[in-house]
């Protein structure tokens, strides 16, 4: 298929790119996976994590899934989370959230999307933790880019009570959980909230 082919051309592109940049590249790559960030961010095809934090592979340890959700049931995040922070020592994680999110939006607007209602239905649950507030909010577009910033700040705390964080700073691990938002009418993120052992601001 033609658009697949693309993909191949564009990758030898990029692949050349960089060769020429740092000869030695790909090589080091190869050895050594040493970041110092893991990037919890929504699958969204608008919001590629490495290139908008301008790191090279190897500089992100990235965990994406619809609307950027972190629940202590699901063990493909957990497992990441684990692996970051217990064997790869990463500094920060952060989530990222961006608004425009399907995801959010789906559940900001009570839509029907089939069985991925059930994993949304964690966005549900902020929405209902934080109805006052989104409630007060009389602009709609206001109303749900504020729902996109709750939902990183929830799923962000969500990290901090997970046995793998707690059990890492009782360990004295210098590890800061971030929440983020993206916006991407101007291709900026903006920090929303953070959290290291005993601290929180």
């Amino acid at each position: 298929m033609q658009e697949l082919k693309v993909l191949f051309d564009n990758n030898r592109q990029w692949a050349k790119t960089i060769k020429k940049k740092n000869p030695q590249f790909f090589i080091k790559l190869s050895r050594l996976q040493n970041p110092k960030f893991l990037w919890i961010g929504c699958s969204d095809s608008r919001v590629p994590a490495n290139e908008i934090t301008g790191l090279l592979p190897g500089e992100l340890f990235v965990h994406r899934n619809v609307a950027n959700i972190v629940v202590h049931t699901d063990l493909n995040c957990l497992s990441v989370l684990q692996y970051a922070v217990e064997v790869l020592k990463v500094k920060s994680v952060i989530v990222c959230g961006h608004y425009g999110c399907g995801g959010v939006r789906a559940a900001f607007e009570s839509t029907r999307l089939g069985l991925i209602d059930n994993w949304l239905k964690h966005i549900v649950d902020v929405k209902n933790k934080h109805k006052k507030v989104l409630t007060a909010i009389k602009d709609k577009q206001k109303r749900f880019n504020r729902l996109c910033e709750l939902n990183a700040l929830e799923q962000a705390k969500n990290i901090t009570q997970t046995t793998i964080v707690q059990d890492a700073w009782k360990k004295g691990q210098a590890l800061t959980i971030h929440a983020w938002i993206y916006d991407l009418r101007n291709g900026l993120l903006r920090e929303l909230w953070s959290k290291r052992q005993g601290t929180s601001h």
